[in-house]
């Protein structure tokens, strides 16, 4: 969902110089222009005699060294436990894991090779497969800051997103004489995010332990390598929050079905068997509680609301899709999934008893 590249940040000539001058890559032989994530971040890729790199200025208002440093924690953290990630390259005299030039930051990672998502239930299972992994390896993490607390789960700022989303879309063309349609839109969402927060209280996840979680797992943030996960990246989003967050809301990337810029198009329903083999592949490496599933279906709608309304009521779109048909397509898909609700319980539960199932029973 980029737009033209012309819009994309790039670094100067001298900037570039004396931000390397502070790594030791060995010989420089190669530099380009690493276009890949937002546009307000510029990459750069370095090829040089000690091996491939990437170099990337955090974008304003993720740039600060507090919250930085705190992710780069977690990640050192998680590459001690063999995760599957790009490996931060310290600073050559302090071994820092940023530099800080004009007050801009900076960090260096060593280049992954790797293929974005392909769809595929090979590739879908071993993302959930890779959350599981992650969510093991960080049940004993403590950092030394104090990360973000919270998430999409009945946040304010969601709601206050949802009322101020018909004042930023007013005047858009796809809204001009559909006013009315458009505030009753935001309203059935406001009251579906409600209802659902309610049902993830009356499940009891508010009493359930915390811990740190990734924050944004989606495929975007997924390189692939012979239909296996090789490296997870963006941990601007990590923060403490139980983790059936991050797995209802990888169930939900992972099974959802659209993609096109036109939102009407896109189908109701999501991917059943997708949403199946991302908990399966979970479930290989991360317990669960299997009278904590009810839960999942109402995050699932939580997620989708909040990823939605907070950008649109910033920018008044999601990406290069226009807000008003986004919504309406949200809308859709909750209808859908309070209508099938059942049916998804069901089939998390049949994924729930074939993990579950013992040598024995399974051979017979």
């Amino acid at each position: 969902m980029m737009s033209g590249d012309r819009e994309r940040a790039q670094f100067l000539a001298d900037e570039l110089a004396i931000v390397l001058s502070h790594f030791d890559l060995g010989t420089i032989q190669e530099i380009t222009a690493f276009k890949r994530g937002s546009r307000k971040s510029p990459k750069a890729y370095i090829k040089a005699s000690r091996g491939e790199f990437v170099l990337k200025r955090r974008a304003p208002g993720r740039d600060d060294p507090v919250k930085v440093a705190f992710c780069h924690l977690l990640q050192n953290h998680l590459a001690r436990k063999d995760f599957p990630l790009p490996h931060l390259i310290p600073t050559r005299r302090h071994r820092n894991s940023m530099v800080r030039y004009h007050d801009w930051t900076y960090e260096m990672f060593r280049y992954v090779q790797g293929q974005p998502y392909d769809q595929s239930i090979a590739e879908t299972e071993d993302a959930g497969r890779t959350l599981g992994l992650c969510h093991a390896a960080l049940a004993d993490y403590e950092s030394d800051y104090a990360p973000p607390i919270g998430g999409y789960h009945d946040s304010e700022m969601v709601k206050n997103a949802l009322n101020h989303v018909p004042t930023r879309l007013q005047s858009h063309e796809s809204v001009i004489g559909k006013e009315a349609e458009l505030l009753a839109t935001t309203q059935w969402l406001y009251e579906a995010y409600e209802a659902a927060a309610e049902g993830v209280k009356t499940a009891g996840m508010d009493t359930w332990p915390d811990q740190v979680v990734h924050g944004d797992w989606h495929p975007g943030n997924m390189l692939y390598r012979d239909q296996r996960v090789v490296a997870v990246i963006d941990y601007d989003s990590a923060r403490v929050s139980p983790w059936i967050t991050d797995l209802a809301n990888g169930i939900l990337q992972f099974s959802i079905l659209g993609g096109s810029d036109d939102p009407d198009s896109w189908p109701d329903h999501f991917d059943e068997e997708r949403a199946g083999a991302f908990l399966r592949g979970y479930l290989q490496k991360h317990e669960f509680d299997p009278e904590r599933i009810d839960v999942l279906p109402y995050l699932m709608q939580e997620v989708i609301i909040a990823e939605s309304a907070l950008p649109i009521a910033t920018v008044g779109s999601f990406g290069r899709i226009q807000g008003f048909g986004f919504l309406r397509m949200v809308k859709r898909k909750i209808l859908w999934l309070n209508d099938h609700m059942d049916e998804w319980l069901a089939t998390f539960r049949l994924v729930l008893s074939e993990v579950d199932k013992s040598p024995a029973e399974e051979a017979t």
